[in-house]
């Protein structure tokens, strides 16, 4: 069944809004529209009103908003579809023809919810079996109280890799498989996904269990991931999952908080604390639909991530994806953790309160994007102060909303301004601006055209060959997961490769490069063809070629991806600068030249010595 657009708004026109929701909730007329106290939160007086001219509810309390669809499934809990047939015959409206296509997969989806159901309930029972001893001790030691076990739907995944087979014979295995219950592996004998792990249902925002998680149990075992989940279906997308969501909202919609933390365990911390709004992504950095689906609940949702460099990574890249999508009045707030510290560890060391306070001090995005920035790397130069003002002046530049760019691009050159021009005594001009030294030209014609496809490349194509590079030199991405992290490439593609790479250097397991290409194969990702850069005069790029000088190349190339763009932006910055404080803006042009020449130096160096190299010989080519 297709429904387009236009047939949805037909259903929408065709539907007394105030009809609907009058069968459930007192509506007292008011003006061209109705009010009420809302159905969504406790209220005394009535914030809720409906407008069946422009055919929406709104609440001024909690945010509660949508149209009659929404309210039969946010408010009745109906499945979409069961909301639209609904709506579609008291409205005499006859639904598009069924695709048999459409069916098809619709009976595939409702028998997946059957598998589900019945998992989770053999999970729970084994849980209470001899076999879930393990778990329930893990489950005490974690002081987690029975309500929230019971809540939470804790189950167990015996050992064994055909026992949810056995146990859910009813099923046809093909339905196991299909919903992430079951492994195929060419040549060998389908196997159960979840052995030995304490397990986690993961529901839709309805409450319709859609996937698992599992939290493995034996320490010793170090070569199986310490967290699975289901992986995707026609049922389950993780990236567009938040974990808890169907708990979580209403609560939040009350409080008008939203927590987001970075893994289920959190969650479930957080709640056997009393603070029951958290939700959480699924393994994966916080994708633009999880933005998305959390911006529904709340305004301004908190980050809550771990303490370490991998928390704080994590929360950067959060705060970047998010740049594109503000728009008035929905933004992210940052809680920082101690050092070292992710929640669990605070609520058990120091207790809710100390969580509490700490959320209810959550920096503004454009307040912990100052910081983050700011505190990055160190600050001692003025090349490098004008590097952090380029990098700002990014990062305003990704945000769409025009109002919003504005507003944040003064606030962030009035931080920046304050921090690194504090106010001084006006100075004569001396001297004249002029343009520093140019840059070595006698190079060997083909080591400069080689230079200048380095030097050149759009930043999205360089930033392919390094993520080449590291695929092949993986060790090397613990050096650089900071800088990586920080990019924002305009391809999407890119981006996502971006987040797995820091993932793995976070993991904190050994990496290979067979791992990473399988982990990119398991997400539907290319892994990136080193015959695509050719002619970049990297090491990195050459089969066979030396670990330690490819280690150096990856470092160079990181450097054109991160030096070279702040480089010219804080030389324009030093030109616009000249009316105001010449003297000062000259000296600083040619500081900053000087160290644009230093990097393109070492690239014409590597340059030469590749092509020294190719022609047998160790002799660099053209004067330094």
């Amino acid at each position: 069944m297709s429904l387009s657009p236009q047939w949805l708004d037909e259903l929408r026109a065709r539907t007394s809004l105030s009809g609907v929701i009058g069968r459930t909730t007192r509506l007292t007329k008011a003006g061209r529209e109705f009010k009420a106290c809302c159905p969504f939160h406790s209220e005394k007086s009535p914030s809720f009103t409906v407008n069946d001219d422009k055919g929406f509810y709104h609440c001024f309390g909690c945010g509660a908003h949508g149209d009659a669809i929404r309210w039969m499934t946010d408010q009745r809990g109906l499945m979409f579809m069961d909301a639209v047939k609904e709506l579609a015959g008291e409205a005499g409206l006859e639904l598009p023809a069924m695709d048999p296509r459409a069916a098809e997969i619709a009976e595939k989806r409702q028998g997946l919810d059957e598998v589900m159901v019945a998992a989770q309930a053999w999970f729970v029972e084994r849980l209470r079996s001899d076999e879930g001893a393990a778990a329930r001790k893990y489950l005490a030691g974690r002081g987690f109280a029975a309500a929230v076990v019971e809540r939470f739907g804790f189950g167990f995944a015996p050992e064994g890799r055909q026992a949810m087979k056995a146990a859910l014979k009813a099923f046809p295995e093909e339905m196991l498989i299909e919903g992430g219950l079951r492994i195929v592996v060419e040549e060998k004998e389908p196997y159960d996904r979840f052995r030995g792990r304490l397990m986690l249902p993961i529901r839709n925002p309805r409450g319709g269990i859609i996937g698992f998680g599992g939290r493995i149990l034996d320490a010793a075992k170090t070569d199986a991931p310490k967290y699975l989940n289901s992986p995707d279906t026609s049922i389950f997308d993780k990236g567009r999952t938040l974990y808890n969501l169907d708990k979580a909202a209403p609560l939040a919609r009350k409080s008008g908080r939203l927590v987001v933390v970075e893994g289920y365990m959190d969650v479930i911390a957080l709640s056997n604390a009393g603070i029951e709004e958290a939700v959480a992504p699924l393994g994966t950095a916080l994708t633009e639909a999880q933005l998305e689906l959390a911006w529904r609940v709340c305004e301004t949702p908190v980050l809550c991530f771990d303490g370490d460099a991998a928390g704080q990574r994590a929360a950067m890249r959060a705060m970047i994806r998010a740049l594109p999508l503000l728009r008035p009045s929905h933004s992210l707030a940052i809680c920082r953790m101690p050092q070292g510290l992710d929640p669990d560890d605070l609520l058990k060391a120091q207790g809710a309160q100390a969580l509490l306070d700490l959320l209810g001090k959550a920096t503004p995005l454009v307040e912990a994007l100052w910081q983050a920035e700011r505190d990055a790397v160190p600050l001692p130069t003025p090349e490098a102060k004008a590097g952090l003002k380029a990098r700002l002046l990014a990062h305003v530049d990704a945000i769409g909303d025009q109002d919003i760019r504005a507003l944040y691009r003064r606030e962030l050159l009035d931080r920046f301004g304050g921090w690194a021009f504090p106010a001084r005594a006006p100075r004569e001009p001396r001297g004249a601006f002029r343009r520093g030294p140019p840059l070595p030209e006698r190079l060997e014609p083909g080591v400069a055209h080689r230079l200048s496809r380095a030097a050149n490349a759009s930043p999205d194509k360089l930033l392919g060959a390094v993520i080449a590079g590291f695929l092949r030199f993986p060790e090397a991405l613990v050096r650089h997961a900071d800088a990586l992290a920080r990019l924002a490439p305009a391809d999407r593609r890119i981006a996502a490769l971006i987040d797995i790479l820091v993932e793995c250097g976070d993991s904190g397991q050994v990496l290979d490069r067979q791992a990473i290409a399988t982990i990119l194969i398991e997400r539907t990702l290319q892994v990136p063809a080193v015959a695509d850069y050719a002619g970049l005069p990297f090491a990195f790029l050459v089969e066979g070629a030396d670990p330690v000088e490819a280690r150096a190349d990856l470092a160079e190339a990181m450097a054109l991806l991160v030096e070279r763009p702040a480089l010219e932006a804080a030389l324009a910055a030093a030109e616009r600068r000249f009316a105001e404080d010449p003297e000062g803006a000259w000296a600083e042009q040619q500081r900053l030249l000087q160290t644009r020449l230093a990097l393109e130096r070492r690239m014409m160096q590597r340059a030469t010595a590749r092509a020294g190299a190719e022609n047998g010989t160790n002799e660099p080519h053209g004067d330094h």
